[in-house]
């Protein structure tokens, strides 16, 4: 039985009033938003209705701008794959980071398969990218620079306005990745010069099932669904409802009670980490320090000699739910791609736990999760022979070389 959850980033619980909201959607008024009948009708202005609620949120004065997919990951593939195929008459080059999300980095790969060139360019240590670098990458060939707003794994918050306006500056289509900070980061798309907006209602308490990708009156893409006429000729399949309803009234809520889930969730974090600091020796936090520059919800650690396996399984049979890794890619148990960009040390990757809090976490609960890790810790140690070989002099520590 989970006693802590903390592995909001992978998914969040629905909200009571966003799952009233979609019941109807399911057996009640039940009609394809295509048709052209009563509950048609009706399914129809439900979409509306979601398009403003998403548009409102992100600062758009356009809510047609708003497409709805299936998930993040598919509206994360039609920006990056949408705007390629539609400007590729203008040049097939496109810009990226070295920590992208797999859906970003995987579709960027697909796309040098079939003829498309693509420049990644680095993080430093705590996971940042430098304008100056995307600056610097720009050719007369590029058609797209993505980025994430805030990382996946670090929770870095990255300079997405002054890279907008590089963009902007060289006419040069710009997506942001917001599928794990809409609802928790204010975002406004016009200051940030955003082409293209991807968001994921799942991880600010409204339902799997839905994405959202924002697209402004300047942007171009093809659609990489092909079908229908739906969402404007720009993704075409059957809208789903229920879900859209339920992701609208999340993206309201989340935006009306984002400041306040925001302070309340960095309060805990900066909990956790001073705990897990103090409690245990030989930890160290990946990307930047709790403050402006981190997502409030996120936090990352590795501990030395022991691997993030056993750190989960432990953490399970204690009843606490965390991550190791991205959600997308941590049942293979490699190390984070954004690990290996910011130079982490294997043997930290390997160590890696991610804990990622949300707006029920309590006090109590980080209090827990403080005893409870740093007994875990402990207990996989005495069964580590890198700990032993450590404990004998064998082998240096990493994060000590680190400190000196």
């Amino acid at each position: 039985m989970t006693k802590v959850y903390l592995d909001s980033q992978s998914s969040t619980p629905v909200l009571p009033e966003v799952y009233e909201a979609m019941l109807p959607w399911f057996s009640q008024y039940y009609g394809n938003a295509s048709a052209m009948h009563e509950q048609g009708l009706r399914a129809r202005a439900a979409l509306d209705q979601a398009r403003k609620q998403f548009s409102e949120a992100i600062q758009s004065s356009d809510p047609e701008g708003v497409i709805f997919t299936s998930c993040g990951t598919e509206a994360n593939n039609l920006a990056v794959k949408g705007s390629a195929y539609a400007l590729q008459h203008k040049g097939r080059h496109i810009i990226i980071s070295t920590a992208e999300h797999p859906s970003v980095e995987n579709s960027v790969a697909f796309l040098e398969r079939h003829g498309f060139s693509a420049t990644r360019v680095p993080v430093n240590s705590e996971g940042f990218i430098d304008p100056a670098d995307i600056q610097a990458a720009i050719t007369p060939e590029t058609i797209l620079i993505a980025t994430h707003y805030a990382n996946h794994d670090i929770g870095t918050i990255q300079p997405v306005a002054q890279i907008g306006t590089i963009a902007q500056e060289h006419k040069v289509q710009y997506f942001i990745d917001a599928t794990f900070s809409a609802g928790w980061l204010p975002i406004n798309v016009e200051e940030m010069n955003a082409s293209l907006v991807s968001i994921s209602p799942h991880r600010f308490y409204g339902p799997k099932g839905v994405g959202v990708l924002h697209k402004n009156r300047k942007a171009r893409i093809n659609g990489i669904i092909h079908g229908g006429i739906q969402e404007n000729n720009r993704r075409s399949g059957t809208e789903n409802i229920p879900a859209i309803v339920g992701g609208g009234l999340a993206m309201e809520l989340a935006e009306t009670e984002r400041e306040k889930r925001a302070s309340r969730v960095k309060a805990l974090q900066e909990k956790l980490w001073k705990g897990l600091s103090e409690s245990i020796s030989y930890i160290q936090l990946n990307g930047p320090r709790p403050g402006e520059s981190r997502h409030p919800a996120n936090l990352n650690v590795s501990t030395e000699f022991i691997e993030g396996e056993g750190q989960l399984l432990l953490c399970n049979a204690a009843g606490i739910a965390v991550a190791s890794g991205s959600s997308c890619v941590s049942k293979n148990l490699k190390s984070s791609p954004t690990l290996t960009a910011i130079g982490l040390h294997i043997t930290l990757a390997q160590g890696n736990i991610i804990f990622s809090l949300g707006k029920d976490n309590t006090f109590e609960q980080i209090e827990y999760v403080v005893t409870s890790f740093t007994k875990i810790v402990e207990r996989l140690r005495q069964m580590s022979p890198m700990w032993e070989d450590f404990q004998k002099g064998n082998i240096s520590s990493v994060i000590a070389g680190k400190e000196k």
